[in-house]
């Protein structure tokens, strides 16, 4: 699929690979668990979940052509570090060539570690 003209995520969702898609809903899912529905749309012709006050995604996903890919805050990466070292992992894409291989466990505890991380703080007054 690489790059999507899907105008929203759920018809990005009609175009993913059959074999592919339960992996990309269980990805969404918890996407949408810790940094809600509200926040997801399509930016650079994949699923993203933007914060309020921000145009820049906190988490992105795509199926690209040889691998699922996951594009995680590079705020979070160095939190788990050990963990992504096993994986093929970059500065913020993680990337999966079978989608069995995706630790949902993993990206459930980044993505946790992404809302936290995430929220913004205003001062009082």
């Amino acid at each position: 699929m690489v790059q999507s003209s899907a105008p929203n995520v759920d018809a990005w969702f009609a175009e993913v690979d059959p074999k592919r898609k339960a992996a990309l809903e269980a990805v969404r899912t918890l996407a949408v668990k810790h940094l809600g529905a509200a926040s997801e749309q399509m930016s650079y012709g994949m699923p993203a979940y933007v914060r309020p006050d921000d145009d820049a995604p906190v988490f992105a996903f795509n199926s690209q052509k040889q691998y699922i890919s996951l594009y995680v805050s590079t705020r979070v990466h160095p939190l788990h570090a050990e963990a992504l070292a096993k994986l093929d992992a970059g500065k913020s894409c993680i990337r999966f060539r079978k989608p069995e291989q995706i630790n949902l466990d993993l990206l459930d505890r980044m993505l946790a570690d992404t809302a936290r991380l995430s929220k913004v703080v205003y001062p009082a007054g």
